[in-house]
């Protein structure tokens, strides 16, 4: 009998990453879109899961248009704080280990430090505040969980900043590009081979997980036009040039130090991560 998988958010960018990474191992993956499961609706969430009592949950829908989240609070509250509670509650039912993937967003990026997974949190914006509160019913009301929280993440699937840099650097000659906020780069191969890892496991807790190393968006977007063998001009800007909607952190590297006490494989540098995905493109 092979594992029983469902992943929620299955035609994410990371949803269909782990799709095919799952499926290719042999699992019995079932992938829920928001057609198949609605997770705002309890009695749903809990009939799917019922149905299929799956023996790991990997939750990746969520409602990740930032500033959109500034003017719809209610919308991303309803979708990342009470639709994780309703797969919590499902999962811990079926006793089902629970994966839900969080962000950066966590924190407030005032720091200088890169965050470890126990840094106070203190999101800046809706999005940050509504999976932080989804992080907390998963604490309380799930007793095997993986909170995987992860940043700047890109892939072959839907849309993202490499896929949109190599867009524009296709058509344009010169582009401004923000370099005042510095992160960690994810490669969602990386992130849903880590994941894969952590499942297999009983090391529950919170993890970070990005590709190492840090590099602001002008640097990342230096490094893509390089690796892609595309001229582009870019120009360095600063955040409050490209006023949007909801405030980002300036500073959100990620510690992996959960990675390395647990002994899971620490990830590989962002720069390798991006080489392999334009060299898959």
């Amino acid at each position: 009998m092979s594992t029983r998988i469902l992943i929620t958010g299955a035609n994410g960018q990371l949803g269909k990453e782990l799709v095919e990474l799952l499926s290719s191992k042999e699992f019995d993956v079932y992938g829920c879109s928001r057609d198949d499961m609605d997770i705002t609706n309890s009695e749903q969430v809990q009939e799917v899961i019922n149905r299929i009592n799956p023996e790991v949950i990997v939750h990746c829908a969520a409602h990740t248009k930032v500033d959109v989240a500034e003017s719809e609070p209610e919308e991303a509250y309803s979708i990342n704080a009470y639709g994780t509670r309703n797969v919590a509650v499902a999962a811990e039912k079926v006793g089902a280990k629970l994966v839900y993937v969080s962000t950066d967003y966590v924190f407030d990026g005032s720091g200088i430090e890169p965050y470890l997974e126990f840094s106070p949190t203190s999101p800046l914006g809706v999005y940050g505040k509504s999976k932080l509160a989804g992080e907390e019913f998963v604490k309380h009301l799930h007793s095997k969980f993986f909170i995987v929280r992860t940043s700047w993440v890109y892939g072959k699937y839907g849309n993202n900043f490499v896929k949109t840099m190599l867009k524009l650097g296709a058509e344009k000659d010169e582009l401004s590009i923000v370099a005042d906020q510095i992160g960690s780069p994810t490669y969602t191969v990386d992130l849903a081979q880590s994941i894969l890892e952590m499942m297999e496991t009983e090391k529950y807790g919170v993890y970070h997980f990005s590709n190492s190393g840090s590099c602001s968006w002008y640097e990342f977007a230096q490094a893509i036009f390089e690796e892609a063998s595309l001229k582009v001009r870019i120009t360095p800007c600063t955040t409050s040039e490209f006023p949007r909607p909801a405030q980002r952190p300036k500073y959100s590297v990620l510690n992996h130090s959960s990675l390395k006490l647990n002994k899971f494989r620490e990830p590989r540098h962002w720069r390798k991560g991006l080489v392999d995905f334009i060299n898959s493109m």
